[in-house]
C-alpha cells in the first residue's frame, strides 16, 4: 500500500509538469519561455559530440538551448522520465526506444525525435528555436490622401474629404493622422466612400470620403496615411 501511495504521489508530481514536442515549443513563448531543453542518446560518443556542438552554437541572447543530459545506449525509461521533469526532448541519433520506453514516453507527454542523418537534427531543433523568437512588426506605407474639406454627418461623426495624393487607400487599413509632420493618431478607417457608395480601394488622383473609427479632430491639409502592418519571422543568426 504505501508503494502504491508513492507511486500516486509520484505521478501527480510529475503531471504538474507541462510537457514539450517540438511542435508546441512556439506556445511556450507565451508564458515567457526562452529556452529550449534536449536530451541526446546516440550509438557512439562521437556523434553525441558533434551533435553537441552544433546544437550549443544555435543558442542565442534571444533564446538558449540546453543539453541536460548525453550519453551513449539506448532510451532508457530514466531518460524519458527526466525528460518528463525538465521539460525536454529527447533526441536518439541511431538508438531506438523498446515498447516499454515508448508507452512510457506517451504516458508522459514526452517526444522521442529519432534521427540517422546530423544536418536534421540541426534543422529540426533550428525551427523549433526560431518558433520561440518574438516576431518583428513592420509597417509598410501603402498611400496617403490629403485632407481637403469636412464634412459633419449626425450620428456618423466627421467625414474627411480626402484627394489620394499617391499609392491608394484601402477600407482594410490602419492609418495615421499626420498634421504638420506629427501623426496626432493612429487608428482604423470606419469608412471608404466615393462619392455616395461605399468603396473596397481608392486609387491615387481621385477624391474619396474618409471616417476614422473613434476620430473626429480632423483639419484641413491633414494628411490620412495608409498602412498595413507585416509580421517578420526572426530568424537565427
Amino acid at each position: 500500500i504505501a508503494d502504491y501511495w508513492t507511486r500516486k504521489a509520484r505521478e501527480k508530481e510529475l503531471s504538474s509538469f507541462s510537457k514539450v514536442t517540438l511542435e508546441q515549443l512556439y506556445q511556450r513563448i507565451k508564458e515567457g519561455v526562452k529556452e529550449c531543453n534536449v536530451i541526446i542518446k546516440a550509438d557512439v560518443q562521437g556523434s553525441i559530440e558533434a551533435i553537441s556542438d552544433a546544437l550549443n552554437k544555435l543558442s542565442t541572447d534571444d533564446i538558449k538551448l540546453r543539453i541536460i543530459h548525453s550519453s551513449t545506449g539506448a532510451i532508457s525509461e530514466t531518460d524519458v522520465m527526466l525528460a518528463s521533469a525538465s521539460q525536454a526532448i529527447i533526441i536518439g541519433f541511431n538508438v531506438r526506444p523498446d515498447a516499454r520506453v515508448v508507452d512510457l514516453a506517451q504516458q508522459e507527454g514526452v517526444e522521442i525525435k529519432l534521427y540517422d542523418i546530423i544536418y536534421n537534427v540541426i534543422a529540426d531543433v533550428r525551427a523549433a528555436m526560431e518558433g520561440l523568437l518574438e516576431p518583428e512588426y513592420k509597417e509598410v506605407v501603402q498611400g496617403r490622401a490629403e485632407v481637403r474639406e469636412l464634412f459633419k454627418v449626425p450620428k456618423v461623426g466627421t467625414i474627411a474629404g480626402c484627394y489620394v495624393t499617391d499609392g491608394k487607400i484601402m477600407r482594410s487599413n490602419n492609418v495615421k493622422l499626420v498634421r504638420d509632420s506629427v501623426a496626432v493618431f493612429d487608428g482604423k478607417i470606419l469608412s471608404l466612400r466615393r462619392f455616395k457608395d461605399d468603396a473596397r480601394e481608392v486609387q491615387a488622383g481621385f477624391e474619396c470620403g474618409i471616417s476614422i473609427e473613434g476620430f473626429n479632430d480632423i483639419h484641413p491639409g491633414d494628411v490620412i496615411e495608409a498602412y498595413i502592418t507585416e509580421t517578420l519571422e526572426k530568424k537565427l543568426e
